[in-house]
């Protein structure tokens, strides 16, 4: 590979790091062509982009990013193809799901909101971090909670004694 051709894929690496806020590198060494394109239509479907690259390429952008960090340039041995993706815990989800039916891929390292997940056994717990999505979507559930009660308790058979007080309360200040 020509020095040019290096230098424009580490400026097109680079690039996918800045966009994407979640980078998972795994192993997919010794998937057949077959299951490697059954991964990546799966990826596509969860808009999960996967790329395989060459460490020492993937070092060198990561070193052009604010996502450098000595953690992840450990997991640059053998193999590496990387999962970009906007959600935490989506790669890690088609991840374990793929391994039903296959032995890959493996996770080396996971870097999300800058903290970074070092080795396989953190799966379980990537798979349980929750999107800012499901984030928002308990806390707008959490918030509506109180009202529904209100509005439940005003609607029981007892909610007709309460309008009643408060309609009392209302005539007697006049």
């Amino acid at each position: 590979m020509r020095k040019e051709e290096k230098t424009q894929l580490i400026q097109e690496l680079t690039e996918q790091l800045n966009e994407y806020p979640v980078i998972y590198l795994t192993d997919i060494l010794g998937l057949d062509v077959a299951k490697t394109n059954q991964l990546r239509r799966q990826c596509f479907g969860k808009n999960v982009k996967l790329r395989m690259v060459k460490n020492t390429l993937l070092k060198k952008a990561l070193e052009q990013t604010d996502k450098a960090d000595e953690e992840l340039y450990s997991a640059l041995t053998g193999s590496t193809a990387v999962m970009f993706s906007d959600t935490g815990n989506v790669p890690a989800k088609l991840i374990k799901n793929f391994r039903k039916s296959f032995d890959k891929p493996i996770l080396k390292a996971a870097y999300i909101e800058e903290t970074v997940y070092l080795g396989d056994d953190k799966i379980d717990a990537l798979t349980a971090i929750k999107s800012k999505e499901e984030l928002i979507a308990d806390i707008v559930s959490l918030l509506q909670s109180p009202a529904k009660n209100v509005i439940s308790g005003l609607q029981a058979s007892g909610g007709q004694k309460v309008a009643g007080i408060l309609k009392t309360l209302s005539e007697k200040s006049e």
